[in-house]
């Protein structure tokens, strides 16, 4: 169970709060009362502003921009201001987007802040990846198309490789994995080329913009042709990319579209 303090002096307390892929709906019980109690929410840009408005009207808010692509706070400065709200007796709220524990960069403030010597209370929230899936109608995970699901970055840390699609499509398609990618959009190309090594061209792929909100866009295609449709339908961040056979009949549904309607002229 979360524990909330009464702020003061050197006994503050933060909590790390998963505010889910947008939709306020989408929040957990204690994300809320965790948000309604706190006295300083730090939030990402992904957090939407209905989130943020059931802040109490007597909350700081402070936005630390965290967001694929685009000019982020540091790191370093957002541990620092955790640090300086707690010690000075706030009861703070990191309010991230999705959940803190899924490319969320929550191991790394939790480690800061321990090491720090402050105790942190993590609070899950719906990640978009789910969310995204699920506004379709389509499973992560089905008996018949897919064994299990990989939770996978397409934006490798400055410095860092990144990841070996080739090797991860080859165990996709071996182990029949639905593979759900973040921040991939402005990979996609590369990520499109090096999967098409070991899944077939013909794989179904969603491509999931603003999962859950109203202004949520999608387009379903083949992953020959994932590149080009993120183009045609100007597709951006942030937007979840989805592979697996779990889609076939969402694919196979919008490929009869076309047909249907044309039957019906």
């Amino acid at each position: 169970m979360t524990h909330i303090t009464t702020p003061h002096p050197g006994h503050g307390s933060c909590t790390l709060v998963g505010a889910g892929p947008g939709d306020p709906e989408l929040l957990t019980i204690k994300a809320l009362k965790a948000i309604q109690t706190a006295t300083v929410l730090l939030v990402d840009d992904l957090v939407s502003d209905a989130i943020v408005a059931l802040a109490s009207p007597k909350a700081r808010i402070v936005h630390v921009g965290k967001r694929g692509g685009c000019k982020s706070t540091p790191q370093a400065f957002i541990e620092k201001l955790i640090l300086m709200a707690v010690r000075e007796g706030e009861t703070v709220v990191r309010l991230k987007g999705g959940d803190p524990f899924v490319f969320g960069r929550g191991g790394e403030e939790v480690e800061h802040l321990q090491a720090a010597g402050i105790p942190v209370t993590v609070v899950n929230g719906i990640t978009a990846g789910l969310a995204a899936v699920t506004s379709l109608g389509v499973p992560l995970t089905h008996r018949e198309h897919a064994h299990g699901v990989v939770f996978i970055t397409g934006h490798a840390k400055p410095g860092d490789s990144g990841t070996d699609w080739k090797a991860l499509a080859a165990t996709a398609h071996s182990a029949r994995l639905t593979l759900v990618i973040y921040m991939g959009v402005s990979g996609a190309q590369h990520i499109q080329d090096e999967l098409l090594f070991g899944l077939p061209a013909n794989t179904p792929v969603a491509v999931i913009q603003n999962a859950s909100l109203a202004s949520q866009r999608h387009a379903v295609c083949t992953l020959a042709e994932l590149e080009h449709t993120i183009t045609r339908e100007k597709l951006t961040s942030p937007s979840v990319i989805v592979v697996g056979d779990v889609l076939q009949g969402t694919l196979a549904l919008q490929q009869a579209l076309p047909e249907a309607r044309a039957a019906c002229a």
